[in-house]
Order: C-alpha cells, then sequence, then structure tokens
C-alpha cells in the first residue's frame, strides 16, 4: 500500500508534469496570457510599418492582449530578424516584415544567420504591394514597347536607379531585363528616395518602386509612369497598363509583408494568430488605409504563405545568380 508521502510525491510530480512551461499553453489552449512582441525590422514611418501597426492595434483587440511594436532595423533588417529568431518559439515573439528583409538581405548578406524557408513559421501574407516603372518626364520612351527598342537600339546607355546593390529594385529591373533581352546601366544608391531624386531630376533615367513610394512625385509630374509590374492593373492607377499587357507575359513583380513566427510555434498558437492578423486586414477601417497606401490585403493561409516564400526564395536567387550578383 503507498504511503501518504508516497501518494503526495506523484501528484507532485504528475502536477508539475501537466503544467505548461512559462509562455506557454498546452496548444495555444489559454494563449494569450500575456503582450506580445512584433519586431519590425523597418524604418517608422515606411509604408511597412505603417501597416504593421494598424494591423498589431487591431490584433490587440481581438487577443485581448497588446501586440506591441518594436522597430529594429540595420543591415538591412537582419539584426532585427535574428533577435527576433533568438526569443522562443511560444507565439509571444513575433515578426512582420517584407520580402526584401526576409529574402533579398539574407540572400545579398552572406554574414547572415538565418535562412527564410527553414527558421520560420509562416503565419500569414498580410498583402502585397503594387509597385511601378516609372522614368524621367523627358525621357522619350513612353510604353514598355518603345522602351524596348530604344535600349536595342543603345544597348548599356539608358540608366536605371536602385536603393542599392542587391535591392528590390534592382532586381524588379534584372528581371525585366532578362525578359525583354535588354542591357540597362546600374546606378545605385543609399536607399529608394534619393535615387527617385535623381530621376525626377534627370541624372538617371528609370526605376522600379511601389506605388505608394512614387507617389509624392507624381501629382507635380516629376515622375511619369510607364507600366504596373502586376498581372492585373492596380487598383490605384487603372488607367495605366501593366508590363504583362505591354508584351512581357506572365511579367509579375510586387513586393508583400507578411507575419511570421519562429519554427515550431505550437500549430494552435499559429491558427489564432493567423485569425486575429486576417481579420484585422478585413477590417473596413484598415481596408481603407491599406487602399491609401497602395496595399492589396492577402490574409492567406500558412501553408499558402510558405508557397508564396518559397516561389520568391527561389526565384529571387536565381535572378541574383544569373545578374551575377554575389553575397556580400
Amino acid at each position: 500500500m503507498k504511503t501518504f508521502r508516497n501518494i503526495v510525491a506523484t501528484a507532485a510530480i504528475m502536477a508539475f508534469a501537466a503544467t505548461p512551461v512559462a509562455g506557454q499553453q498546452p496548444d495555444g489552449a489559454a494563449y494569450p496570457t500575456r503582450p506580445i512582441s512584433l519586431i519590425m525590422p523597418l524604418a517608422v514611418g515606411s509604408a511597412g510599418d505603417v501597416l504593421g501597426r494598424v494591423v498589431a492595434a487591431k490584433m490587440s483587440i481581438d487577443l485581448g492582449k497588446p501586440v506591441v511594436n518594436e522597430n529594429i532595423t540595420g543591415a538591412s533588417g537582419v539584426i532585427g530578424i535574428e533577435r527576433m529568431l533568438r526569443a522562443p518559439p511560444d507565439g509571444y515573439t513575433l515578426l512582420g516584415t517584407g520580402d526584401n528583409q526576409l529574402i533579398y538581405a539574407p540572400l545579398f548578406n552572406k554574414e547572415s544567420r538565418f535562412h527564410a524557408l527553414k527558421d520560420f513559421q509562416p503565419i500569414t501574407q498580410l498583402a502585397v504591394l503594387d509597385w511601378v516603372l516609372v522614368a524621367n518626364p523627358g525621357f522619350p520612351a513612353r510604353t514598355i514597347a518603345e522602351l524596348v527598342a530604344l535600349a536595342k537600339e543603345k544597348p548599356g546607355a539608358i540608366n536605371f536607379a536602385s536603393g542599392g546593390l542587391g535591392s528590390a529594385q534592382q532586381i524588379a529591373m534584372e528581371l525585366l531585363m532578362a525578359r525583354t533581352g535588354i542591357k540597362l546601366t546600374h546606378v545605385p544608391y543609399r536607399g529608394v528616395t534619393p535615387g527617385l531624386t535623381d530621376v525626377a531630376s534627370g541624372q538617371v533615367q528609370l526605376m522600379f518602386t511601389a506605388v505608394s513610394v512614387a507617389a509624392p512625385f507624381l501629382p507635380d509630374g516629376r515622375l511619369r509612369i510607364i507600366a504596373t509590374a502586376g498581372l492585373e492593373r492596380s487598383p490605384l492607377l487603372p488607367d495605366v497598363p501593366t508590363i504583362a499587357e505591354s508584351g512581357v507575359e506572365g511579367f509579375e513583380f510586387r513586393t508583400w509583408m507578411g507575419l511570421l513566427a519562429q519554427s515550431g510555434t505550437p500549430p494552435e498558437v499559429v491558427k489564432r494568430l493567423r485569425a486575429a492578423a486576417s481579420a484585422a486586414i478585413k477590417d473596413p477601417s484598415i481596408r481603407s488605409q491599406l487602399d491609401a497606401g497602395g496595399f492589396v490585403p492577402v490574409g492567406n493561409t500558412p501553408d499558402e504563405f510558405r508557397a508564396v516564400l518559397e516561389r520568391d526564395y527561389h526565384r529571387i536567387a536565381e535572378i541574383m545568380r544569373s545578374a551575377g550578383i554575389a553575397p556580400k
């Protein structure tokens, strides 16, 4: 017969085994019980930062606990992402970032210590951002067909700006050059705005950029849009043709913003977070802000988002390899 001491000891062991580790709940049953940190490796006030903040505010209401934004920039986003990955996979430290930080930066920066396809649990792709090809108003080509013809007449004579070597702006143009067989000369800048400013002044002729980034240069005619880069016309620019419909069949280049956790995060926690994030971007008040910023809401499932990650990772890696963009 068991002694009272044996019974108490057995009960204590069973109780300890059934107690969740601090910061975790079995299958996410009681999640969340404390504030959630949302690390964003994005500059305060950037389009992605604004999107992350409005989504986090709505998620806070849905989850019943604050989702607190934490901007950690540096090394093209690598510092913030690595900080996020040092946290336990319990759903209390999340990553809100774009493909530029998650895919482009580690492919270009050989010092990065994370892999986009191995170290993260996708939660949902929040939104995609429409891109445009813009030109100085005095640039003679007004369509994609005219640009291709002009570039083939004078290979390398046309310049294009980017936000830096290996940036999304360069990758977009490398893709266009590969698909059309033209050769342009790359002029990298330290940031997108200086590049756009020089396109507007005529120092450089062309640049790919997000609609929202180009928007301040459009009303006074400092920049002219040649075409948009989505498969379908942008809701913000319904009268502007896409590159795909302008003769480069299937051409698509858009960037996105997504929500991720660490690999190993409990599935029920991921499910809870995805539901809250998806509801946030469907909220009418948030939708109006997304529309104004040129974002197209997505809210897909974790598996669908993972498929996007895999597609974009391999596509960008191949473009960089073909263009001779080596990691530094």
